[in-house]
């Protein structure tokens, strides 16, 4: 996936490609020697996360946290805050956490990025979301800027390049088929970003859908892309 990274934190983006995790816990320090128990706020948004009442914190984010010497309840206090689905409720809730000074924000999804970085331009936030580019979240990956820094999932450019490299891989191979999910929120953006990028190869592209394990093992597929270069 990659990776965002945000000078504002002096954080190297190396290091944030390698322990996705320590980004969260990187502030913490500073927020430690300014008070006894450093606070983390996670904002969700979604309607299936988290299930329980506290909610569970999520596993990488555990183990970044323990592999830095973090133990909830005894050296870091965590602040949960989801919208049950609904999303007009994040603007409230990210305030919430903003009033509350938590030291960094987890937030997870693109909504809740969204929402916790209209709510502060100085708190750090760490997202896990898709298209941050797209949606305004971060201004570039190369520079992003702000106080946002995270990690993007299924971006375009991640099609792509893996279309490029298949073909430098594979050159001799003219046709590449291509499995999406057609309920996936950004399906057709990344349908036309390796679309591009198959005329630009000058190769064909057999897009496969399928949102199940039955469609998967079924087959259901799209005509070939008939345009070559």
């Amino acid at each position: 996936m990659p990776s965002v990274g945000s000078r504002g934190w002096g954080v190297k983006r190396r290091n944030l490609m390698t322990v996705p995790a320590g980004a969260v816990a990187y502030p913490l320090f500073a927020g430690a020697q300014q008070k006894a128990m450093p606070v983390i706020g996670i904002l969700v948004s979604g309607s299936t996360l988290p299930s329980t009442n506290p909610p569970c914190l999520p596993a990488a984010v555990q183990q970044g946290l323990n592999e830095t010497g973090y133990v909830e309840g005894q050296n870091v206090a965590i602040e949960y805050r989801w919208d049950e689905g609904r999303y007009d409720r994040l603007p409230a809730l990210a305030a919430d956490l903003v009033g509350r000074k938590v030291d960094v924000i987890v937030a997870l999804g693109i909504n809740a990025a969204l929402a916790a970085k209209s709510a502060t331009s100085t708190i750090p936030i760490v997202f896990v979301a898709g298209e941050p580019v797209a949606f305004g979240l971060v201004a570039s990956f190369a520079r992003p800027g702000g106080n946002v820094t995270g990690f993007s999932i299924m971006t375009p450019e991640m099609i792509s390049k893996r279309l490029e490299l298949l073909s430098e891989l594979v050159p001799q191979a003219g046709m590449i088929a291509v499995l999406v999910n057609p309920t996936f929120l950004y399906t057709e953006g990344m349908i036309k970003d390796v679309q591009e990028g198959a005329r630009a190869k000058g190769v064909q592209l057999l897009i496969v859908q399928a949102s199940t394990e039955s469609e998967i093992e079924g087959g259901q597929r799209k005509d070939p892309d008939p345009r070559r270069v």
